[in-house]
């Protein structure tokens, strides 16, 4: 059976939140510059729509990680693919997820970023599966919680298809 996607989170309301998120940005970090990071590759999609939402300025910068375990089930053990090319001395960070589900990479992560000596880190997510969480990750903008699907758009892949659709949805008819 073909996989068929459903609708879970429209065009539109993605729109609409990712401009409530960049307003509250905005005023969080008022009088001050933002220095985002990327988690790739499906951050890159939510990323460039929140930055250009964003009213303070903005500096961004790239990594790409990747949890590994017995393949299905991440261990939380962070590998770095892409390391970041700036410092984050001083800077006020905010790494920027699609989606969070368990919480183990982005924990593991975080304190390796932590290391680094920014000013500030804050997690901001397109997409929380808080019922999955295994680590205690504090994240402070969240654009949907969401139930524990399958989910593809905005990023977010199901065998590197689907990323570059406008919404978000649920993959169906996966064996």
């Amino acid at each position: 059976m073909a996989e068929t996607i459903r609708v879970l989170v429209s065009e539109a309301d993605v729109d609409a939140r990712i401009e409530e998120l960049g307003r509250k940005i905005s005023e969080d970090y008022a009088g001050k510059q933002v220095h985002l990071i990327c988690i790739l590759k499906g951050g890159v999609f939510f990323m460039c729509e929140l930055a250009k939402r964003i009213t303070v300025p903005v500096s961004m910068d790239f990594m790409s990680v990747s949890s590994y375990g017995d393949g299905t089930v991440s261990s939380g053990i962070v590998k770095i693919a892409k390391d970041l090319d700036e410092s984050l001395e001083g800077k006020d960070v905010l790494i920027v997820e699609d989606i969070i589900d368990s919480g183990r990479t982005l924990y593991y992560l975080m304190e390796i970023l932590e290391k680094r000596n920014p000013n500030s880190m804050r997690l901001c997510t397109l997409l929380d599966k808080p019922e999955r969480r295994v680590k205690d990750v504090k994240v402070d903008y969240v654009g949907f919680n969401i139930p524990d699907e399958f989910v593809v758009g905005y990023g977010l892949d199901y065998a590197q298809k689907y990323r570059n659709l406008p919404y978000i949805g649920v993959v169906e008819g996966v064996e």
